[in-house]
């Protein structure tokens, strides 16, 4: 027996302790690694470099509604993969995994609450449901979360977030954006206000119909705001962009947004817009 051996079976070793491997986050702002229950308990914003990462639903929702009390509106029914699509993947396998991961029936989720005492609708598109994308099934949310706001006499609120339309849906998911188009009139119709908070990223057919339609256009910082990519648009007019770029500084220095606002700040500035715009009969 080697002596290694014999040092063995005379300490007692203590078995390693399993360590939680999400402990941490590493900012993709600025690189640092930030402790993941710090990270989460300041909104999903970097301490270090004030970086505003993604956020779903769930975090939204409870940020913003007083007490972290609101009521989510169910999901509307919608036929599912109507063009029995095929890539690498079926269709409806994607929809199951993206369920499975988000615990969402879409990528779009309408609740109500109050804001500082105020009622509105809340809808909020998650990244993480297939990037978010704009198919049947968000179309019909928007709308359910329009008329939902046209019912209660309150705003109607959305955070967008989406890589475009649903390439699975085809021309259904075009089909969308005149649809959201028509449930914005209904609301101005009806004298109530349609806010849009732009969070990163918003691009394709979404900021070409119901993100770029608010009566109130603000911005989450460093959002990446556009339709085509910035590649694209190189390729295509062959100039380089200036820095900056497509992000929400630089929209709202050319005057296609009216703010950029903190996260700390959207339930405040929120509470503010709905006392100016929403009628006193309301």
């Amino acid at each position: 027996m080697s002596w290694i051996d014999r040092v063995r079976k005379s300490i007692p070793f203590i078995a390693k302790r399993e360590t939680p491997d999400n402990l941490w986050h590493k900012c993709p702002g600025c690189g640092q690694m930030v402790f993941l229950k710090e990270y989460e308990e300041n909104q999903s914003v970097c301490p270090k470099c004030d970086h505003h990462g993604r956020i779903g639903p769930d975090a939204r929702f409870n940020s913003l509604f007083d007490g972290g009390m609101y009521t989510l509106l169910p999901a509307p029914t919608v036929r599912e993969d109507p063009l029995k699509f095929r890539d690498s993947k079926r269709y409806t396998d994607r929809i199951k995994a993206a369920r499975s991961a988000t615990g969402e029936q879409d990528a779009l989720v309408n609740a109500k609450g109050q804001i500082e005492g105020k009622r509105a609708v809340v809808g909020v598109q998650d990244f993480a449901f297939m990037g978010g994308s704009m198919g049947m099934g968000v179309g019909a949310a928007f709308v359910a979360g329009a008329e939902a706001a046209i019912a209660d006499r309150c705003p109607y609120i959305i955070f967008t977030a989406a890589g475009g339309a649903r390439m699975q849906e085809g021309i259904l998911s075009l089909m969308q954006m005149p649809k959201t188009t028509v449930a914005i009139e209904m609301l101005r119709e009806a004298g109530l206000p349609y806010i849009v908070v732009l969070t990163d990223p918003t691009t394709g057919g979404v900021t070409a119909s119901y993100a770029m339609l608010g009566d109130i256009q603000i911005a989450e910082p460093g959002a990446l705001i556009g339709f085509a990519g910035q590649r694209v648009i190189e390729q295509t007019i062959r100039e380089k962009l200036p820095p900056g770029f497509q992000r929400a500084e630089y929209l709202l220095e050319h005057g296609m947004i009216d703010m950029v606002t903190h996260r700390h700040k959207l339930r405040e500035t929120l509470a503010t817009l709905i006392d100016y715009l929403v009628p006193v009969a309301a």
